[in-house]
């Protein structure tokens, strides 16, 4: 390895302390039944763990973006959904950190993680309108499979470094899973 090439190793990882945090939203989607829509990841570098492959849909915002419509959007874009009633979001940005091991090649090396403003939507159409393989838009799919897992058992599914926030997104809208 060259000099130049250890030197970059180095300053890389005393850099991750000072990276920013990604802005983005995450869409708690509850149907009638009050069970919760996620996704099977399709892959991402950041998703380090093979047990831990469902989550639910998130996405960045745009700068300038409001983001109630950013999440309308990525949801959209993630899962061709459209029918959606806003329920509740969560008043703090809920903030993760990436692996350190993962920091330099997700998104660039741009990030240290995200912070995520949360909401919960009601679905109001019918599961033949979820498609997270050929998602609106004509974006790439994210997801390769989807289903309704009850609000409780989401902070077990989903990436260790990403459950205290699902812990608090679950614990914020509790009340939403009555149906």
């Amino acid at each position: 390895m060259s000099e130049r090439g250890g030197a970059k190793g180095i300053d890389a990882m005393a850099r991750y302390d000072d990276l920013p945090y990604r802005t983005c939203v995450g869409m708690m989607l509850i149907n009638e039944r009050g069970l919760v829509l996620i996704g099977r990841r399709a892959g991402g570098i950041e998703h380090v763990d093979d047990e831990y492959v469902w989550q639910m849909p998130q996405g960045g915002v745009d700068p300038g973006e409001d983001t109630w419509l950013a999440a309308k959007r990525e949801l959209y874009e993630e899962t061709s959904v459209r029918s959606v009633e806003k329920l509740a979001e969560v008043s703090d940005w809920l903030i993760y950190d990436i692996p350190r091991t993962v920091a330099g090649r997700a998104w660039k090396g741009r990030y240290r993680g995200q912070r995520q403003k949360w909401y919960a939507m009601r679905f109001t159409g019918k599961d033949n309108e979820i498609d997270v393989v050929n998602p609106g838009g004509g974006h790439k799919a994210e997801f390769i499979g989807w289903r309704w897992e009850p609000m409780q058992n989401l902070p077990r599914l989903i990436v260790p470094f990403k459950r205290p926030v699902y812990e608090r997104v679950v614990k914020e809208f509790a009340s939403l899973s009555g149906g």
